[in-house]
């Protein structure tokens, strides 16, 4: 079995250069309707994208467990009882929190809540000091109404607070809510400097941070500066089938084939069924190969989006198995072959890549995407399996199996509570390039005919 650590991956569970006993509370702050839980969510899977074992304590979930739907009343800050049972509530996760640090499990546990005064944020720092935990404060402030309105519209259609009631009653409840806490709220200011903290003022236009210091907290700070709520979808689509797809090789710089061709000429109208909002800007993503460059090359011309190529987009680097069949690579280089199937995500190509340095090759690639709108990527198999897991929090060891076929399009849209998938496939045969775990090398020579379908999760 191959055992050379340049084959085998690097070792570690992330690239984060932070000490092992680094722990970190991030405290969410903010009135609701801020974007909150959707940071919150966001960067726990990019924690985990990374390797960081990371975990949200969300302080709603431990109130709906006495208290599943209850109205604004109960966030009136003269309601006693709603007040004593928001703070069990708080108390409850913060002992889960501190728990789940003493097991040593975690690195970075998020606290996703309102903490809309002095006195509790004072109290989480506290107790997490005495914890020896960092706390780094994470305040979303906004004024802008549209988008505060159109995150109105997500949390009454979302959030488990309103499940099942009238969107108009849950839009009109949420206001009041929110009225509710705007009675106490308490920004954080210089009576709190002593704090770590960063604010994000109308969705990262203006962004103050104070007393960063170790490089664990630098890096989730920039990933947080780079994050919007601004509502948009993101399309994942493989180039069309390839000439090596058709013979089964992998790598390379292939011209498409004749289906591959159909393919592209479709992707506009596959696009456009999948939902496109009047007058939506949509930039296009590349590769620098030549079979994502030709796929895209039609929906470029009949959209007059604007068309990028990123080096960082190229397929995986398969070293010297670059041009090879699966059933070449088990002849040639047989324990390689059994070591990938062990350990797909860590195992490294001799002179290529492994499933980990294609996810930090793609972290600029997510910086860019999270700071965008409206994208269309047009790219290859692995390099989708590690955007897509980014996006449904796929465990990564996972990723590397998951099956993403030929002539489908991808559309995600991010929610304050997970990610929306739809899946629209073009009646355009290709053939199966997934191979699944243990399997045989053999190439599947004959192509898909599925018939145009939708899903939806």
């Amino acid at each position: 079995m191959a055992s050379d650590a340049v084959r085998r991956g690097n070792g570690h569970k992330s690239y984060f250069a932070s000490s092992d006993d680094t722990k970190i509370c991030v405290v969410m702050v903010g009135l609701p309707a801020r974007g909150k839980s959707l940071i919150a969510g966001k960067a726990m899977r990019y924690l985990a994208w990374v390797g960081i074992p990371a975990r949200v304590f969300n302080v709603g979930s431990y109130r709906r467990h006495n208290n599943p739907q209850p109205t604004a009343t109960f966030f009136d800050p003269h309601n006693s009882e709603g007040e004593k049972m928001r703070r069990a509530a708080a108390d409850a996760a913060m002992s889960d929190m501190l728990q789940w640090f003493a097991s040593g499990k975690g690195v970075v546990a998020i606290l996703d809540a309102t903490n809309s005064t002095r006195a509790r944020r004072r109290w989480i720092y506290e107790s997490c000091y005495n914890a020896n935990i960092e706390t780094l404060f994470v305040e979303s402030i906004c004024d802008d109404e549209d988008l505060i309105i159109n995150n109105i519209l997500e949390v009454k259609t979302t959030s488990p607070d309103y499940k099942g009631q009238d969107p108009e009653v849950a839009a009109l409840d949420f206001r009041n809510r929110i009225r509710n806490y705007e009675k106490v709220y308490e920004t954080i200011d210089d009576n709190e400097k002593h704090f770590t903290y960063v604010k994000l003022i109308n969705v990262g236009s203006t962004v103050i941070i104070n007393q960063i210091k170790d490089y664990l907290s630098s890096r989730l700070v920039y990933y947080i500066q780079n994050l919007h709520i601004k509502p948009r979808s993101i399309w994942l689509s493989r180039h069309g089938e390839s000439e090596y797809n058709l013979v089964g090789k992998i790598g390379g710089d292939s011209n498409i084939s004749e289906r591959g061709e159909a393919y592209a000429r479709a992707l506009p109208g596959l696009l456009e069924k999948s939902g496109v909002p009047p007058n939506t800007k949509i930039v296009i993503w590349t590769s620098t190969l030549k079979r994502t460059i030709q796929t895209a090359r039609h929906l470029a011309a009949e959209t007059g989006y604007d068309k990028l190529e990123w080096k960082a987009l190229d397929e995986l680097d398969s070293g010297v198995c670059d041009g090879l069949t699966y059933e070449e690579i088990a002849e040639k280089y047989p324990e390689d072959f059994e070591a990938r199937d062990e350990d797909k995500y860590n195992y490294r190509y001799r002179g290529g890549e492994s499933y980990r340095d294609v996810v930090i090759r793609l972290e600029p690639i997510i910086m860019e995407l999270e700071r965008s709108e409206n994208v269309i990527i047009v790219t290859h198999q692995a390099v989708l399996r590690c955007i897509y897991a980014y996006f449904l929090n796929t465990p990564q060891e996972q990723s590397p199996w998951m099956e993403v076929p030929l002539h489908t399009l991808i559309k995600l849209t991010p929610r304050a509570y997970g990610t929306d998938e739809e899946r629209f496939k073009a009646d355009i045969p290709a053939v199966s390039t997934w191979r699944g775990k243990g399997t045989s090398a053999k190439h599947q020579a004959f192509p898909t005919t599925e018939s145009a379908t939708e899903l939806k999760a």
